[in-house]
């Protein structure tokens, strides 16, 4: 089976047709999403629509139930706040029933998808560092999770002890458990604006974190468009 893994999504359409034009090539077999299909971008409709009719699974990120109001918005910043606010009046209520039934966490084949950490994943903190991992790898039971939610490719194996890579290929080890950061569709966070996603083949035991090419100006212009924040669209040209 080959998968192909999408996380962060960030209601960033020209992204994500890129991403999936790219994935055209690779003979993928199911589409699973990692959360936050909406937030911070200007077509949160359309991604809500594309995904729901693509993927096999899908977990919710904290912006997807942000905008159904099962996450509280205190603690967003100020342009996470305005872009949650302007989303809940773009969504249907379909659109919204769809957030509203996505799980925290699912198993898919051989390996577990969460947004955030698997230890709390209602609370979606972050797994940035090795003990980070390590709390969420002490209650995988299987060998494999994806994960999103920092933007930032970064992969975590558990051992003798807790190590990392950035590497874009990863061969997966037998008796090694892994999670995966798959990085981020519509808004990277790691200084390259191009569009990441992950590809899993079991066979091979391997996972690509692969990019993608897209139009960021077209992007940006969209959200300058709906009256959404500026520095929203800005900062798609740096990967920040």
């Amino acid at each position: 089976m080959r998968y192909a893994i999408l996380s962060d999504i960030h209601a960033n359409y020209d992204a994500l047709e890129a991403v999936l034009k790219e994935l055209e090539k690779e003979n993928i077999d199911e589409y699973v999403c990692v959360g936050d299909i909406v937030g911070y971008g200007a077509e949160p409709d359309r991604c809500v629509d594309r995904i729901k009719k693509l993927v096999v699974a899908c977990v919710a990120g904290n912006h997807d139930f942000a905008t159904i109001e099962k996450t509280n918005i205190e603690f967003f910043n100020t342009y996470a706040k305005e872009a949650t606010l302007w989303t809940r009046n773009k969504l249907s209520e379909e659109d919204k029933q769809y957030l509203k039934d996505l799980k925290l966490v699912e198993d898919v084949g051989d390996f577990t998808v969460v947004h955030g950490t698997l230890y709390a994943p209602a609370l979606f903190d972050y797994i940035q560092t090795t003990f980070d991992a390590y709390l969420s790898l002490q209650v995988l039971k299987s060998n494999l999770c994806f994960v999103g939610h920092s933007h930032v490719p970064i992969s975590f194996f558990l051992d003798d002890a807790v190590t990392y890579s950035v590497e874009p290929e990863i061969d997966l080890k037998p008796g090694v458990k892994a999670i995966i950061n798959v990085g981020s569709v519509g808004q990277p966070r790691d200084d390259n604006p191009k569009a990441a996603y992950a590809i899993y083949d079991t066979e091979q035991s391997k996972v690509w974190v692969r990019r993608a090419e897209y139009d960021i100006e077209a992007a940006a212009k969209k959200i300058m468009d709906a009256g959404l924040p500026e520095i929203l669209g800005e900062r798609l040209k740096y990967g920040r």
